[in-house]
């Protein structure tokens, strides 16, 4: 009779709300402006004699605001400290600057950066979605 392998992790954070904060990422990536030309914007240029002949309604015309970053931010905020360690962590495996194997370190290291910023550490890594399904993926976690 074989025993079960143990893991060499535990993880505090729920996957769900990881998968959560993945979609919110996603949906955040996905809402960036990509009108830029090397960087800058493009620029734009008024004509004198233009007119403004577009009729405005008031506040049927104000832009409904997109609050994902804001939700992302505050689902960050309400995780504990462990659970925070181990969402970096997962980022971390996900991206490649750990294995599996070095879990403990992963998340000992994510100790280590401290939980003020992690939702705008995590915010500032261009594939972010990709790289906590990836790391939950890492270690089997379905």
């Amino acid at each position: 009779m074989q025993r079960p392998v143990e893991r060499e992790w535990e993880l505090s954070i729920d996957p769900e709300t990881v998968r959560l904060l993945a979609g919110k990422a996603r949906a955040i990536s996905a809402a960036l402006n990509t009108d830029y030309d090397g960087g800058h914007e493009h620029e734009v240029e008024i004509d004198g004699d233009a007119r403004d002949r577009h009729q405005h309604d008031g506040l049927i015309e104000e832009e409904e605001e997109d609050l994902t970053e804001e939700e992302f931010r505050e689902l960050v905020a309400d995780l504990n400290v462990d659970e925070l360690a181990d969402l970096v962590a997962l980022a971390w495996i996900g991206r490649g600057d750990y294995d599996v194997s070095e879990w403990a370190n992963a998340v000992a290291d994510a100790r280590q950066h401290g939980a003020k910023h992690v939702a705008t550490y995590l915010l500032g890594m261009p594939m972010l979605c990709d790289w906590l399904i990836d790391g939950l993926d890492a270690l089997g976690v379905s």
